[in-house]
């Protein structure tokens, strides 16, 4: 407690209310256009097409942008394990290996060690541009954006008292949450809850078989959908399953297989590979290379889905220490066991040599596991006041389980000071991000960053 009472003189909480870029600092179309050079290159106009659609999906692909500017403001020095991406659209549902739907981050990508309130400032902002652009009042989004953050005040002070196992225990169950929330909703709100909930337990394996697969060559295959996703045989030829092609690939399993403890192995290795695609993904994402790897168990009803993402450097390590692992995808892999309450079980990592002799990191799990996410741009305010508590419980149980609880709690304190900085902080951020995004929109209109809208 007295640590985190005397990191208030290294970072007053009001402190945290001031954003204003510095006139030398980096800009953030240079900074993308950088991370452009270790992506592939036919997918970025399909990037910056949804970068450029609004201001919320701009912030969404900006995370390096932002990390530069969370470089230059106050940090307490306490520091935990961050998701480095932590706006709204990166919670969601998904399914427990014990078969519960539960909700938490789902997007671990540029997790680090690092500073708490940086996560804590992404989310907050998020809030506000989403809010934003769904056409909020200004009261409205203040409101949503210091509940978001209280909410993250008092979990961390919750956490504070708590054993450590139970914090490591506590989880957020959607049947606990709508109970516990039903007082708060109105009746449109439960019923579109109860409809991501129906939507989410439809998002499995084979629900993924039949979203994504057919028949080529008398054979299960992917179907072709470019450039969202692109077969692997489209990409090197029909003989991809044939020689040296296909030892390549079943070596690249093997590796990923060693990732995996021995329970695990044993589950995986009842299932073989199939057909493999090129996907693109997200908004933050697209110009990555992102797999998916279809296998079959005893028949075409006893699918797995694998989705492998290459995972790169974390946007905050150019301002951080570097993570200690050699492989980028164990990094990502490791965060999010220490973020997340229950996780995939075929979460595993594996470093690969690509078609270009490149060698690069990857992340596996399920594609699809009773996914779900909040239609954040049809929320009303209220819905998204709701949320924005949820996520802000989220993280702090995220954090809790890595960093001093009890020090960021006692920075914290009871009182509402920190809230209302960050507040404060998510305006002057999110009026900086829409300049950014027409930035984008000038330099698309000019012909200098190429976009292709509409996927």
């Amino acid at each position: 407690m007295a640590r985190g009472r005397a990191a208030r003189h290294v970072a007053r909480r009001a402190d945290h209310s001031g954003f204003s870029r510095r006139p030398d600092g980096p800009d953030p179309l240079t900074l993308l256009r950088r991370q452009d050079a270790m992506r592939v290159p036919e997918l970025l106009p399909v990037r910056y097409g949804r970068m450029a659609v609004s201001a919320f999906t701009y912030f969404r692909g900006a995370a390096l942008p932002m990390a530069a500017d969370l470089a230059d403001t106050p940090r307490t020095g306490l520091v935990v394990q961050a998701c480095g991406d932590a706006h709204l659209a990166n919670f969601g549902l998904f399914g427990s290996p014990e078969r519960r739907l539960v909700f938490d981050i789902n997007d671990f990508d540029e997790t680090l060690a690092g500073p708490w309130e940086w996560d804590v400032k992404r989310l907050a902002a998020s809030l506000e541009i989403a809010g934003r652009d769904n056409g909020y009042p200004r009261d409205a989004r203040r409101e949503i954006v210091e509940s978001s953050v209280a909410g993250y005040r008092r979990a961390m002070r919750e956490f504070a008292e708590m054993p450590t196992l139970d914090v490591w225990y506590a989880t957020a169950d959607i049947e606990a949450e709508r109970t516990r929330l039903a007082p708060r909703l109105e009746r449109r709100h439960r019923k579109n809850i109860a409809r991501t909930v129906a939507k989410a337990y439809t998002k499995d394996n084979l629900g993924a078989l039949d979203r994504f697969v057919g028949v080529h060559d008398g054979a299960p295959r992917f179907v072709a959908d470019p450039p969202l996703v692109t077969p692997l045989r489209d990409l090197v030829g029909d003989d991809i399953y044939e020689g040296g092609v296909e030892e390549e690939l079943r070596g690249v399993l093997a590796s990923y297989r060693s990732s995996l403890g021995p329970e695990r192995q044993a589950l995986f290795d009842q299932y073989r590979l199939v057909d493999i695609a090129r996907k693109v993904v997200g908004v933050g994402s697209v110009g990555t290379r992102a797999y998916m790897m279809l296998l079959i168990g005893d028949d075409l009803r006893d699918p797995l889905v694998l989705q492998a993402k290459e995972a790169g450097p974390s946007v905050l390590q150019e301002f951080l220490a570097p993570s200690p692992l050699p492989n980028h995808g164990q990094r990502v892999v490791v965060g999010q066991r220490l973020m997340q309450s229950a996780g995939d079980i075929f979460l595993g990592w594996v470093r690969v040599r690509g078609l270009d002799g490149r060698e690069r990191d990857f992340y596996l799990r399920q594609l699809r596991d009773w996914k779900g996410s909040a239609e954040v741009g049809s929320m009303v305010a209220t819905g998204m006041g709701i949320y924005g508590e949820l996520c802000g419980w989220t993280l702090a149980k995220a954090h809790a389980r890595s960093g001093d609880r009890v020090a960021i709690a006692a920075y914290l304190g009871s009182g509402d000071s920190f809230d209302r900085a960050v507040g404060t902080f998510a305006r002057s951020y999110a009026d900086q991000n829409e300049r950014d995004h027409q930035a984008l929109v000038t330099a698309v209109a000019d012909g200098r960053v190429e976009a292709e809208r509409g996927l």
